[in-house]
């Protein structure tokens, strides 16, 4: 009997289970809900600009839509458009792969203060996401804090100090491009409680912050231990951690000649407050040590950091749609192992909390799919053509992959010279777009 499956969210852990059914059961057919008309969530609202080569997973990910068994459904918004208990009714399984898009609160005084904001949704501004085209963040500033030492945090660091030659090859968007050239900011501090050995740099990002033609990387050398003594970290922990070491070392000798910027790297400091009344005016921060356990312990003495604009790298978290249980502590739905409930299932960071890399959801969402597999009941619900009918009924736009192949060649061929694309920003812009090419054709 052929199955028919839903996944709700087109970014790496809905595609990763997308094509786990595919190899998995060579009879089923596969439905991909997405609530924009563009799929792969963050692989083109959350990646760096500057990180082209991150993006080409999406390759991968447009043989999977492209399979005869596969269909996209973009503009369609679960919750909105159609409510789970539909989907249950119509498929045989649904899976939900809508991600972790909000940000976690800092819980200090200050944090809702004008131009603070989660770098879920200073990424998304940047990166041309609609639902941040409007967060107008102010780049008219001298000093920014960035409160986070992982990735994210230098992906940040990294728009604010590079130069728009270093820029002109990426695809962030004209709006931020413009915003951060023309930005005065000379200093950008990157703030930890604890210390460079537990900072979750990837050392291929973190070599790059020694490279920057503008900008100079500012280490403490009291900072940087000679022997990394950590027993409560793996080998392979250890060994990663011991080239980001080595790394930041090289950051002493890099050159401040000719540099107007500079990223400095805060260790040891736990923000407490962000300072101003009504705006951001600096970050209040108390020393940190950490112990032979990488237990953080605070020392009691503060230290006040100037900045006019703050932005938040501290995590993401889920959201609940319709009644669907949803564990608010932790930011994801409740599930065991993947299951929600019956023939409901979550992967990705819906499932497990925002954690890893875009390739750690590919073994998730495989044992997942098993799982589903596994579990298939006796079947015979409507399926693709209960989708289609419900939807022409409602009279929801959708927009097919093959449509979105035209937006993405439109977004290919608007771009500057050396550029990868130039995005459409919201909905309407890409439908619009979309509708002239086809009236066109």
């Amino acid at each position: 009997m052929s199955r028919t499956i839903v996944i709700v969210g087109s970014g790496p852990g809905g595609m990763y289970a997308a094509q786990g059914f595919l190899d998995k059961d060579p009879e089923c057919r596969v439905d991909v809900i997405e609530r924009l008309p563009s799929p792969f969530g963050l692989i083109r609202g959350g990646v760096a600009p500057d990180h082209q080569k991150t993006k080409r997973v999406s390759k991968a990910y447009e043989r999977t839509l492209s399979n005869d068994r596969v269909r996209y459904i973009g503009n369609v918004e679960v919750g909105k458009d159609i409510a789970v208990t539909e989907l249950l009714r119509i498929y045989d399984a649904v899976v939900l792969a809508y991600g972790a898009p909000h940000d976690n609160r800092l819980g200090v005084d200050g944090e809702d203060l004008p131009n603070v904001f989660g770098s879920n949704a200073f990424v998304g501004w940047y990166n041309g996401h609609p639902d941040f085209r409007d967060l107008n963040p102010d780049l008219g500033v001298k000093s920014a804090v960035i409160i986070g030492v992982g990735n994210v945090a230098l992906d940040v660091a990294r728009v604010l100090a590079k130069t728009n030659s270093e820029m002109s090859i990426t695809d962030l968007v004209d709006y931020a491009a413009d915003a951060a050239q023309s930005s005065p900011v000379t200093d950008i501090h990157m703030l930890g409680r604890r210390g460079p050995v537990e900072a979750a740099f990837t050392n291929v990002e973190l070599r790059e912050m020694g490279g920057l033609e503008n900008a100079a990387p500012i280490m403490n050398p009291d900072h940087l231990p000679g022997k990394i003594v950590a027993d409560y970290m793996s080998d392979r922990d250890l060994r990663l951690r011991e080239k980001n070491i080595e790394t930041m070392r090289s950051f002493l000798d890099v050159s401040l000649e000719d540099k107007n910027k500079r990223v400095h790297f805060g260790f040891f400091l736990s923000p407490i407050e962000i300072l101003g009344q009504n705006s951001v005016e600096g970050v209040r921060c108390e020393r940190t040590t950490v112990d032979e356990n990488g237990k953080v312990h605070s020392t009691g003495e503060t230290v006040d950091i100037p900045a006019q604009i703050v932005i938040t790298c501290i995590g993401s978290r889920a959201f609940p749609i319709d009644d669907v249980p949803f564990n608010d502590d932790w930011g994801v739905v409740e599930n065991e192992e993947g299951k929600v409930s019956d023939r409901l299932y979550a992967v990705g960071w819906l499932k497990r909390g925002a954690s890893g890399t875009i390739g750690t959801n590919k073994n998730d969402s495989l044992e997942v799919v098993d799982k589903i597999i596994a579990e298939y009941d006796d079947g015979g619900r409507a399926g693709c053509d209960g989708m289609d009918t419900l939807l022409k009924e409602r009279n929801v736009r959708v927009v097919s992959f093959e449509e979105w192949q035209i937006i993405d060649r439109l977004e290919v061929e608007a771009a500057p010279p050396g550029a990868p694309r130039r995005k459409f920003i919201t909905p309407t812009e890409m439908i619009a777009a979309l509708d002239a090419a086809q009236v066109a054709a």
